[in-house]
């Protein structure tokens, strides 16, 4: 990189010394694994957990050392979504006095969460089991990959406490992953899916047994950074950005993304290791 270039860079976070207040981090090798870490409550969000895995997703976008990111719960459950007294009891209190500026700033707050686990690079595998519920449901919605367990309970429960399920993205983002006639059912209804459903419904990748969903997450999140990873980032992005093309916008779009893979040296790798009868070992550049 040029000094020019370096000037226009954004501020980068050390992630390998990084030691996030809200939720687990571990980084080994090129795999980040994020930890809800409130197993007593079964991993409930905070205000503050929010903001900062929305500014952690947001900074990965320049973390050139993460290729992967696995997204996990403590003992036993993924999440149970926004916590009850440190959240839902304050956002009663902002419609008691009639505060609709606070209540938007909160739910555009988590919105951003989403958008930034979209926009990142890093494919992003969550590794569900137990209670995966309300905003925990989103957070693994909007993961590229969901490896789950047989007992795990997910829920888009948002209408159980008067709310509509159009909640970060819940009514673009779920209908394409499991189907709109699916999708809707879960919405209105609020029910929970357990786990042979949602791999029936698409919804996961991937059963696993309890003791070894974070292990095949994580394999999987090994498996991916250990490949092509510009090109895995350019794929995230075409899936993200085609939603909103037809298809002749989308095939023009990825000819130009391909046309940029094309430039990569892991591309000439794969070239080479191939004439050669050896695996390609990819550096994702």
């Amino acid at each position: 990189m040029t000094a020019t270039a370096k000037r226009f860079q954004p501020p980068r976070v050390d992630f390998a010394k990084f030691k996030p207040q809200h939720f687990g981090w571990q980084l080994d090798g090129k795999v980040a694994t994020v930890t809800l870490n409130r197993p007593e409550r079964k991993n409930p969000l905070t205000l503050e957990s929010y903001a900062e895995l929305r500014d952690t997703f947001r900074d990965l976008t320049y973390a050139d050392g993460v290729k992967t990111v696995v997204i996990t719960g403590a003992g036993g459950n993924f999440c149970s979504g926004g916590d009850v007294h440190e959240i839902i009891g304050p956002l009663v209190e902002m419609q008691r006095k009639d505060d609709m500026a606070g209540l938007l700033a909160f739910t555009r707050m988590t919105g951003d969460l989403v958008k930034a686990m979209r926009a990142c690079p890093q494919p992003i595998v969550a590794a569900i089991d137990g209670v995966c519920a309300g905003a925990g449901a989103i957070l693994a919605m909007a993961s590229d990959l969901r490896f789950g367990t047989a007992q795990s309970k997910v829920a888009f429960l948002f209408v159980r406490v008067g709310l509509a399920g159009a909640d970060m993205g819940a009514c673009n983002m779920l209908p394409r992953i499991i189907g709109a006639g699916r999708a809707a059912e879960l919405l209105y209804t609020g029910r929970a899916m357990d786990g042979a459903e949602a791999e029936r419904w698409g919804f996961y990748n991937r059963l696993c047994e309890p003791s070894a969903v974070l292990v095949e997450a994580q394999a999987m999140a090994k498996s991916l950074a250990d490949g092509p990873t510009f090109a895995h980032a350019m794929t995230k992005t075409c899936i993200h950005q085609e939603w909103n093309m037809g298809i002749d916008d989308a095939i023009e779009a990825e000819a130009q993304a391909q046309a940029i893979c094309m430039q990569t040296k892991d591309y000439e790798r794969a070239y080479e290791a191939f004439v050669n009868k050896k695996k390609p070992v990819f550096e994702g550049n």
